[in-house]
């Protein structure tokens, strides 16, 4: 995904903490870069989310669902 595609969300952690992570190893993160991190996170989410899923993964799962010759009322057949 590129900066255009994530509207701007793009961005190193160097540039998000304002510091080096070799210096910022070991410490916790403020609020305001936590917030920041999850606006991220949450642009980059969304575009997924708003893809949905590929119709061959749908056909895939409609043929999982399908019990297969031999499934009976026992519980015996072929999947496990």
């Amino acid at each position: 995904m590129n900066q255009e595609q994530s509207g701007g969300a793009s961005a190193s952690a160097e540039s998000l903490t304002g510091e080096h992570m070799s210096e910022a190893s070991g410490s916790t993160l403020g609020s305001d870069i936590q917030a920041k991190i999850g606006q991220h996170l949450r642009a980059m989410y969304d575009d997924v989310v708003r893809q949905g899923v590929p119709d061959r993964f749908l056909d895939l799962l409609a043929k999982l669902d399908q019990p297969k010759v031999g499934d009976g009322p026992d519980g015996e057949g072929g999947r496990s």
